[in-house]
């Protein structure tokens, strides 16, 4: 079923219709060093060789799983030798570049530089991370997307028409078909070829979705536990939690857990929504966000996942404020760059008679003994420091209540200040408690 021209390939049609960056590159007549990145089963390897077939260059191919750097110089001496005895050029094809390691890459940078192979890599990992920047600069990064179901539809028929005789496919089973496959047309042939054998053995007519479900094994969606997918899905998680989208959060929770995520993990980036992205505007996130950790731990899968869910749709509906992870980020960022100011004394504590008699703890303002239990005009800063502002409560939530409560005690503040009173009233060191206890 791999098809045997350009014109044939399904999909991709950003890079291969008319004007688009491959296909001027096959019209030109000129392959250059490129890397290709997308899923399993999109065409990768497909391409490279019909671009090699388009250029009329030899075609070459290695797997990173198997290949080292011996084999590489076995495949450039190849390409030479092909060169001087035909005068065609190669095409290197390195089937998931990724896996090799930099010294591994850094093997064919001399020989694409002298353009004795034209290097073409398949990965499905995000080049940025897994390919040296000095390989990535010398080829071009061609981005290849997962199939449409209109697009799997074509393969469908066309394998069905050649492959399967014109078996019958109820509209159900087909539409099965084309959905477990999950913009993977490799895996979609795979379960072609499976039906086929289960159709020659059962000796059925018609395949319905009743045979399907009795004859595939249980669907897993493409997920990988630590490649870009699994980033795409956490990344869309979180920010529909952020946009208050409880469908949407609870989509990508679902697809996360169908595709074979650790539900504890989900649950750790569940605490974290509740502290970066509600915090104190719903202080009871936090905590419901615990809970369904906890009870994931009792319960296990599946009944545990029900909690986890409930959790995203919490924090989803609830009132959303970053002030806290914004006041917590400037604050590291001003330590970082600080000095290490000293504690003033009156915020010193003085267990001792020497501390109390080098002034620790002297006019400390008990601020229980004052009127609303609040100090007006005290500072808490180190002495030379100009306080700074890092909490910035936003009108949501309870951090609407928040905000008025602070904007209070700044009014007291302003007006000790005004009436000099910034450490009015007499010492507390003697009746406050001991801060250490």
């Amino acid at each position: 079923m791999r098809p045997h021209r350009v014109e044939d390939v399904v999909g991709q049609s950003h890079l291969l219709a008319e004007g688009r960056p491959l296909r001027l590159a096959i019209e030109s007549g000129q392959p250059h060093s490129m890397i290709l990145w997308g899923p399993p089963g999109v065409g990768k390897t497909t391409l490279a060789r019909l671009l090699a077939r388009a250029f009329d260059a030899e075609f070459l191919a290695l797997s990173a799983v198997f290949a080292g750097v011996k084999d590489i110089r076995e495949a450039v001496t190849r390409a030479q030798e092909t060169l001087a005895r035909t005068g065609r050029r190669t095409i290197l094809f390195v089937d998931e570049v990724h896996r090799f390691n930099k010294a591994q890459q850094d093997a064919f940078l001399p020989f694409v530089e002298q353009g004795v192979v034209t290097f073409i890599g398949a990965t499905t990992e995000n080049p940025s991370f897994e390919v040296n920047g000095a390989l990535l600069s010398r080829a071009a990064v061609y981005v290849l997307n997962p199939l449409s179901s209109e697009e799997l539809g074509v393969l469908f028929e066309r394998a069905r028409a050649n492959a399967l005789g014109g078996l019958h496919f109820s509209d159900a089973a087909r539409e099965m078909v084309v959905g477990f496959a999950d913009g993977d047309a490799r895996r979609m042939l795979n379960m072609l070829e499976t039906i086929r054998a289960a159709v020659s053995a059962a000796g059925v007519e018609t395949v319905d979705d009743a045979f399907l479900q009795s004859t595939l094994a249980q669907n897993l969606r493409r997920f990988d536990k630590g490649g870009e997918a699994f980033y795409d899905q956490i990344s869309a998680l979180h920010k529909s939690v952020r946009g208050s989208s409880p469908d949407a959060a609870l989509y990508w929770f679902c697809r996360m857990v169908d595709g074979g995520a650790d539900p504890l993990y989900l649950g750790r980036r569940i605490v974290r929504m509740a502290s970066e992205d509600i915090g104190i505007a719903d202080p009871r996130a936090l905590r419901l966000a615990l809970d369904a950790c906890e009870a994931y731990e009792r319960l296990g899968s599946p009944e545990g996942e029900l909690a986890l869910a409930q959790a995203v749709l919490y924090l989803a509906c609830a009132p959303k404020s970053n002030a806290a992870y914004v006041a917590y980020n400037s604050a590291r960022e001003l330590i970082r760059r600080d000095g290490s100011r000293t504690v003033p004394l009156h915020l010193r504590n003085a267990p001792t008679k020497l501390m109390k008699s080098l002034g620790y703890g002297h006019e400390y303002r008990y601020a229980h003994d004052e009127p609303e239990a609040y100090a007006a005009g005290e500072t808490y800063f180190p002495d030379d420091m100009s306080p700074p502002t890092f909490y910035v409560p936003t009108p949501r939530g309870l951090e609407g209540r928040i905000a008025e409560k602070l904007a209070h005690l700044r009014e007291l503040d302003a007006n000790a200040r005004r009436d000099g009173r910034r450490k009015s009233g007499h010492s507390r060191k003697d009746q406050a408690p001991d801060e250490s206890t």
